[in-house]
């Protein structure tokens, strides 16, 4: 298993895939799992880990990545199956499909074609995150999409690609560990009244989670109602200045602003989704949309986008509300008409958190569906199955 992120080094819904896929199938003991990761030593058996080659340490991340994936690549000899998650990972798993003849899976969790905005992260590294993405998946064994939405994305980027080696494996969630829970103490501590109704935001700083245009739409909110964001790791310093200037904005004109802008606890996020009226989602661009299924763990109702996997998770009228949303062709998702789309978003939000009845209720409507479709058992059943085919 090949990944940039890996535990404790996890900060978006691949690091939380990689990590539980890995659980699940290290339990299971008829596959050997071993782990290929960025980043400094860990203590875990079966686990390596790579830190940035000194001689890199002033280039483009991209190059520095692919001097990673250098290291990876030459380790992964004598082994049956790579799998790689990630543009960060997938040279590193083709490398050795070519040198070490092992078969190469690669898990499309996001396609670089469909966030061109990553060129203002990467600069010219972002041309070179695309080959690296394009040649590997062209290349791979199989392509496991993690969602149904996914796969039409893949072989709409990547047409060369022959639709029989594509294949869908959701997403899914430790409802053990995501469960909810009354912690009103610890969500105080975290500045949050969990006596007052409140809409919580869980993700990274970057386009693709449509931050922005949330902040815009709870300006729209019940004065009452609190805004929760658990919202770091922005993708540029520019981005993050916009998202400061509508958060400053937004709490120069009403109380219970809250921004945590550390990576949580799993306890506290837990606990903070627990307590709150609703999950908001406003995605542009979501593969599947991992919040989503850890808020419904969570028994809260979920507001989110209709776009890309979020309709295969959230069921409208059931487990919370999809907002419709007009999108450009062009790969960035962005909105044709964000008035409109901000306008829906907070009208969906107003709904339900001025319902707490009806928000509860697809809490547990949600929580019985995550339970019921999204257990990582049989995500890796059929994840197995899957390097059985090839």
């Amino acid at each position: 298993m090949l990944s940039k992120e890996y535990p404790p080094s996890v900060y978006g819904g691949a690091g939380v895939h990689v990590a539980e896929l890995v659980r699940a199938l290290r339990a299971r003991g008829d596959v050997d799992t071993r782990v290929h990761a960025f980043g400094g030593p860990r203590d875990e058996a079966g686990t390596s880990s790579y830190a940035d080659l000194a001689e890199l340490a002033g280039a483009n991340p991209a190059l520095r990545t692919f001097g990673v994936d250098l290291a990876i690549a030459d380790a992964c000899g004598g082994t049956d199956v790579v799998h790689s998650h990630t543009w960060y990972a997938n040279l590193a798993g083709h490398l050795p499909s070519l040198l070490h003849c092992v078969t190469h899976l690669v898990s499309a969790h996001s396609l670089e074609p469909l966030r061109p905005w990553k060129a203002e992260q990467l600069g010219g590294g972002y041309a070179l995150s695309s080959w690296a993405e394009q040649t590997s998946y062209e290349a791979a064994a199989a392509v496991i999409a993690v969602s149904a939405a996914m796969r039409d994305d893949v072989l709409a980027s990547y047409p060369a690609i022959d639709p029989a080696r594509v294949q869908v494996v959701h997403n899914g969630i430790d409802t053990e560990l995501w469960r909810p829970v009354s912690a009103p103490d610890r969500v105080r501590e975290l500045g949050v009244d969990p006596d007052r109704p409140s809409v919580v935001f869980v993700g990274r700083i970057t386009r693709q989670k449509g931050l922005p245009l949330f902040l815009r739409a709870v300006a729209a909110l019940p004065p009452d109602v609190q805004v929760v964001l658990c919202a770091g790791a922005p993708d540029t310093p520019e981005i993050e200045a916009e998202v400061r200037g509508l958060v400053d904005s937004l709490a120069a004109g009403r109380t219970g602003v809250v921004w945590i802008p550390e990576m949580l606890p799993r306890a506290d996020v837990v606990a903070l989704l627990s307590a709150a009226t609703v999950c908001a989602c406003p995605s542009i661009y979501e593969p599947l949309g991992i919040v989503n299924l850890e808020a419904m763990a969570c028994e809260t109702a979920v507001v989110a986008t209709a776009t890309g996997g979020i309709p295969e998770v959230v069921v409208p009228g059931e487990t919370g509300v999809l907002v419709p949303i007009e999108q450009a062709t062009d790969g960035t998702g962005t909105p044709l008409d964000p008035e409109r789309y901000v306008a829906d978003f907070a009208e969906a939000l107003t709904a339900l958190v001025t319902d707490p009845d009806r928000a509860a209720a697809y809490g547990r409507a949600g929580r019985e569906r995550a339970t019921a479709s999204f257990s990582w058992d049989a995500i890796a059943e059929r994840t197995v199955e899957v390097y059985r085919s090839v």
